[in-house]
């Protein structure tokens, strides 16, 4: 039973977290491709509302359902190979999160407050628009790898 709860966390952390960093960069994309300041400056807002509502806690799910879910089971989340290797894209995903894509958006937060009310996009903004959505795009390919070894081999 208690193996379940934990599993069932686990399972909608990543549901949490893969349907949020998937859906929020197509919005995005599109509202950033409309040129229009005020549903760009809309679209960046809830870039950061929907990253704390939605990937903050799927993370926080997914690693205490795991890690609970592994320690219930009697195994070793350090010494079982896939499950190392799960944890080891986790975390890749999540260095290029931390390091790249929160200042991305942090540096674009700050931006599209000053152009809400409707003036121009800058230039830097969409620069910085193109890089969010790569790296987010490439940050996107761990943690679908982590998922595949967790159903392959997991289940």
């Amino acid at each position: 039973m208690t193996y379940d709860v934990f599993r069932l966390l686990h399972v909608l952390g990543v549901v949490l977290l893969l349907g949020n960093v998937t859906v929020t960069s197509i919005w995005k994309l599109y509202a950033d491709r409309t040129g229009d300041p005020r549903i760009i400056a809309f679209a960046q807002r809830l870039v950061t509302v929907t990253d704390w509502f939605f990937t903050f806690w799927g993370i926080l799910l997914l690693i205490v359902g795991g890690y609970g879910a592994a320690w219930v089971a009697g195994m070793d989340p350090l010494r079982e190979d896939w499950l190392v290797w799960a944890e080891i894209m986790f975390a890749i995903a999540g260095a290029i999160w931390l390091f790249l894509l929160v200042p991305i958006q942090i540096r674009q937060a700050r931006m599209a407050r000053s152009f809400a009310e409707g003036r121009e996009v800058p230039a830097a903004y969409r620069r910085l628009g193109r890089l969010w959505i790569v790296w987010g795009s490439i940050a996107t390919v761990p943690l679908v790898a982590a998922t595949w070894i967790m159903l392959r081999k997991g289940w």
